[in-house]
């Protein structure tokens, strides 16, 4: 459970700015990811059950799982640890938009580390995420939704997002699971962390 009220302030006046694409909240779930993988490299890997070997990798290659007309597809933003925001932004757009108008390439469809998903407006507050196999995890993004809070002491209204994630727990330990997601919970909820080198 993740308080995005401050996250969504930053949002919208990051939206403000004239000649910048629109910026959803995927992107900073991305950048939060970027950097918990930092802390938990394990996460960010693939497993060949055919040569029964487990490879980690540096670069992550981001999954971001799309519905297409043709069904789910799971583009890639490459090397999305080199990105800031703004670029990060952009090739979530591009990737997912070449998925939807079937402009895809294979190698465009292929390789990713590690997925990112998001039933956005047309999802529940909760779900379970099936990881995109050989991937070794996948984190859901659920609905942002308006709810009473108690902060110190009173009632307050904030903006609340659940994160769903599954992990293959035959490599990935529960524990590192659930620490990286509390790492990307702690950026999220003070949002100008992202933008403080880790």
């Amino acid at each position: 459970e993740v308080d995005v009220t401050a996250l969504e302030r930053l949002r919208t006046k990051l939206n403000e700015r004239p000649d910048h694409d629109r910026l959803t909240l995927l992107p900073f779930i991305g950048l939060a990811l970027l950097q918990a993988l930092r802390k938990f490299p394990q996460c960010n890997a693939l497993h060949d059950a055919q040569k029964g070997v487990l490879r980690r990798y540096h670069n992550v290659h981001l999954g971001i799982a799309t519905q297409t007309s043709d069904g789910l597809k799971v583009p890639v933003v490459r090397n999305a640890e080199r990105f800031g925001i703004d670029a990060l932004g952009a090739g979530i757009n591009l990737a997912a938009g070449k998925a939807r108008d079937g402009s895809a390439t294979r190698e465009d469809l292929t390789g990713s580390t590690i997925t990112l998903t998001s039933l956005g407006k047309l999802g529940g507050i909760a779900s379970t995420p099936v990881i995109n196999a050989p991937e070794m995890g996948i984190i859901g993004v659920n609905k942002a939704v308006l709810r009473p809070m108690v902060i110190d002491g009173r009632v307050e209204i904030r903006l609340m997002m659940n994160l769903s994630s599954s992990f293959d727990h035959r490599f990935i330990d529960g524990f590192d699971a659930a620490s990286m997601i509390q790492v990307m919970k702690t950026l999220l909820e003070e949002p100008a962390l992202l933008f403080v080198p880790a």
